[in-house]
């Protein structure tokens, strides 16, 4: 019975280490895929805050143009009532700023065609280190990310004075001196119109008070979006 149940042990101890050994192989093919997958996760999150801080970045940049404009209604239409692009330059450089705090290695970027955004495309820093699995190890990930910007308001603008009745709406003299009238430098300016937002907020625009205007941020969303 001794001599039996030691050969039977002798016999199990193989058994054991190959299971063991199985156990460990799946375990580190587990990790490299885990691995694998937490770099493609950091290299998406990486996409996304540098789309997010482009397209950030270009909405910050219309803020002067818009105050520039304060007296220009067929500009204010341009930029809420119909398909705006964006001011001219590039907010590239943002995204690569924001990729580099993600710890992300290559950063592609580029404006969108046809709409306000940037698609960015990045590849993790880092790859991965276990070669456990073929052909995996130094793999990185890489992963792509759109933002754009929309408006959140329309432009309603001002309409023309009426000209009172018996009155022609090009006569502009002086009918007791018989010469032109000048308009008075002194008077002020007229709103050119109406911006009404999401929510029922609404901003006259008056070229006299360019603190009326909301934040940015309250005229324009900036969210990720399909390429």
């Amino acid at each position: 019975m001794t001599r039996g149940g030691c050969e039977e042990s002798g016999q199990a101890a193989p058994l054991y280490i190959a299971a063991v050994a199985g156990l460990l192989f799946l375990a580190l093919v587990f990790f490299a895929f885990g691995e694998a997958d937490v770099q493609r996760n950091g290299a998406q999150s990486a996409a996304d805050a540098a789309a997010l801080a482009a397209a950030k970045e270009s909405r910050s940049s219309l803020e002067p143009d818009l105050l520039a404009h304060l007296a220009d209604p067929d500009y204010f239409d341009s930029v809420f009532n119909v398909p705006y692009l964006g001011v001219p330059g590039n907010a590239c450089w943002k995204a690569s700023a924001f990729a580099a705090l993600n710890k992300a290695g290559t950063v592609r970027c580029r404006q969108l065609s046809g709409r306000w955004g940037y698609a960015v495309r990045v590849r993790s820093g880092k790859g991965v280190s276990t070669d456990i699995v073929p052909g995996v190890k130094g793999e990185k990930a890489e992963a792509e990310a759109v933002a754009v910007v929309e408006p959140r308001c329309s432009f309603t603008q001002e309409p023309e004075d009426t000209p009172t009745p018996g009155s022609s709406p090009d006569e502009d003299t002086d009918t007791d001196t018989g010469t032109d009238e000048d308009p008075d430098p002194g008077a002020p300016t007229a709103p050119v119109g109406k911006v009404s937002c999401d929510g029922g907020e609404e901003w006259v625009v008056d070229p006299e008070d360019s603190a009326l205007m909301p934040d940015i941020a309250d005229l324009f969303s900036v969210h990720l979006a399909e390429n």
